[in-house]
C-alpha cells in the first residue's frame, strides 16, 4: 500500500522505525561511495595485458613507427574494428586521444570558434545559442555547455528516446545548434534510441544547416545480459535522409580497457571529418600511437572487444542485480520509488518523492554513504521536481553495494515519512 495513503499515525509509526534504522546506520560509521561510473579494479584487471604491449613492436601493420610523430587519423587496424562495431565507414572514424569527453569538449571549442560545416558563422558571433538536453542525463555534458555560456534547454528523455514532439518544437528556432544524447543504455536511466526516433531525428526538417547531435556512443557494448542491443545508425539514417552533417559520433574504449588510457574517436560525414582533421592539426601532431598500437593488438578485431565485455558483465551484472532487489524490497511495499531496470551501461536511474531527492542524499551523507549529488542529471544541477538520483553500482564489492543500497533504501524511506507529516 502506498505510504501516501495510510494514516497519520501509521506513518507516523513507519517513521519511527526508519528513524531507528537511520541511527543503527550512522553508528556503523560507513564509508561507501556510488557517486561515479568507474570500472572497478576487477574490472581493470581483465585489461592487465595492455600493461605489456605493445613490448618489442615498434610499427603498426601500416610500417609507421609508433613512437615518432605523425598519423592525425589513428590506427587503421584498431579504427576497423570500431568502425565495425559502431556501424560506421573506417574512413569517417578517426581514433584520437584518451578519451571521448575532451573530443566532444573540442567540437563545441571549434564549432564557436570557427562554425560548422552549414554555419553562416562562428556560432560564438551569434546573439544566442542552445542545445536540446534530454533529461534525465549526462552530467558532464551539460557541464560543458554551461562552461561556454551555452543555454540548455530540457526534453524529456523517454524510454525509446528523447521526446520528438519537443525536440521538433525547439530545433524550429535557428539558435538551436545542438543536442547532447547517450543513445545506448543511456546515462543515468539505461534507455536506448530506438530506430524509429532515431530516424525522425534525422528527418526533422525544420533543424538549422548547422544544427549537429553530438551521438556520445559511450556504452555501445556494455551489455548487462547476453543479448546485446544495437545501437541504431544515427549517421547512416542522416545521409539517407539528405543531412549528412548532422550526426557527430563520439565513442571510446575508457570503459573497455583503462578508463583512463583508452581511444576516444570521432565519427560522422566526410564533410564534417575534413573539418575536424583540420581543426585538429593545429593542435597536434598526431595522437597517442603507442597506445593506439597495444590496443588494436588486444582489441584485434569485434569478437575480441565483445569477449572482452563478457568478462565485464560477468563483474558488473551481479552488481546491478543487488541494486535492483534491494529497492524491490524495500522500497517496492511502500510505493515511495521509481527505478530504471537498465540492460546495459553503468547505472540505474531512481526518482524519489517529490521534494526528497535532496534530502535523501543529505541523509545519506550524513550516513557515510556518499551519493552523485541530487539534480546533477538535469543542466545546472536543477531538477525541477527534486526526485532524480543517480546509482553507479561499479565501484564497490557487491557485499559494500547491500550495504549502501539498503542504507539509501533507509534514507529514501525516512525522508519520504518526514514529507508525509510535514503535510
Amino acid at each position: 500500500m502506498s505510504l501516501q495513503t495510510l494514516p497519520r499515525d501509521q506513518i507516523q509509526r513507519l517513521h519511527d522505525e526508519f528513524l531507528t534504522a537511520y541511527r543503527q546506520l550512522q553508528d556503523e560509521q560507513l564509508t561507501l561511495d556510488i557517486t561515479r561510473g568507474k570500472p572497478s579494479p576487477a574490472q581493470l584487471d581483465l585489461s592487465e595485458v595492455l600493461l605489456s604491449l605493445p613490448g618489442a613492436i615498434r610499427q603498426d601493420a601500416s610500417g609507421t613507427d609508433v613512437r615518432n610523430y605523425g598519423g592525425l587519423d589513428g590506427n587503421l587496424q584498431l579504427r576497423q574494428t570500431f568502425a565495425e562495431i559502431l556501424g560506421i565507414p573506417v574512413e569517417q572514424l578517426l581514433a584520437g586521444e584518451n578519451a571521448s569527453l575532451s573530443a566532444m569538449h573540442d567540437a563545441i571549442v571549434y564549432a564557436l570558434l570557427h562554425g560548422v560545416p552549414g554555419s553562416e558563422r562562428p556560432w560564438a558571433r551569434e546573439d544566442s545559442i542552445a542545445f536540446i538536453c534530454p533529461v534525465p542525463g549526462y552530467d558532464r555534458h551539460f557541464a560543458i555547455t554551461e562552461r561556454f555560456g551555452i543555454e540548455m534547454l530540457t526534453v524529456p528523455m523517454l524510454e525509446d528516446g528523447p521526446d520528438m514532439d519537443a525536440v521538433r518544437e525547439l530545433v524550429a528556432d535557428p539558435s538551436v545548434k545542438g543536442m547532447w544524447l547517450v543513445p545506448t543504455y543511456s546515462n543515468p536511466t539505461g534507455y536506448t534510441v530506438s530506430d524509429d526516433v532515431a530516424r525522425q531525428l534525422a528527418e526533422m526538417t525544420t533543424a538549422a544547416p548547422d544544427f549537429r547531435i553530438f551521438w556520445d556512443n559511450a556504452y555501445a557494448v556494455h551489455h548487462l545480459t547476453e543479448e546485446r542491443t544495437p545501437s541504431a545508425d544515427l549517421l547512416g539514417l542522416c545521409a539517407q535522409a539528405g543531412n549528412p552533417d548532422r550526426a557527430f559520433v563520439f565513442a571510446s574504449t575508457s570503459k573497455i580497457t583503462f578508463a583512463g588510457s583508452g581511444v576516444g574517436f570521432f565519427g560522422s560525414s566526410p564533410a564534417n571529418v575534413a573539418w575536424w582533421r583540420e581543426n585538429i592539426s593545429f593542435r597536434t601532431i598526431g595522437p597517442d600511437k603507442v597506445n593506439h598500437l597495444r590496443h588494436a593488438m588486444y582489441l584485434r578485431d569485434p569478437e575480441a572487444v565483445h569477449q572482452l565485455m563478457a568478462g565485464h558483465r560477468e563483474i558488473l551484472a551481479p552488481k546491478f542485480d543487488t541494486v535492483l532487489r534491494i529497492l524491490s524490497d524495500r522500497l517496492g511495499p511502500h510505493e515511495v520509488a521509481t527505478w530504471t531496470q537498465p540492460r546495459g551501461g553503468y547505472f540505474v536511474s531512481l526518482d524519489v518523492v517529490e521534494g526528497t531527492a535532496k534530502r535523501v542524499v543529505q541523509l545519506a551523507r550524513e550516513a557515510g554513504i556518499a551519493l552523485t549529488p541530487a539534480g546533477s542529471a538535469f543542466p545546472h544541477g536543477l531538477d525541477p521536481r527534486d526526485s532524480n538520483i543517480r546509482i553507479a553500482p561499479s565501484m564497490p564489492t557487491v557485499e559494500q553495494l547491500e550495504v549502501a543500497i539498503d542504507g539509501l533504501a533507509t534514507c529514501v524511506l525516512l525522508a519520504a515519512t518526514e514529507q508525509a507529516l510535514a503535510s
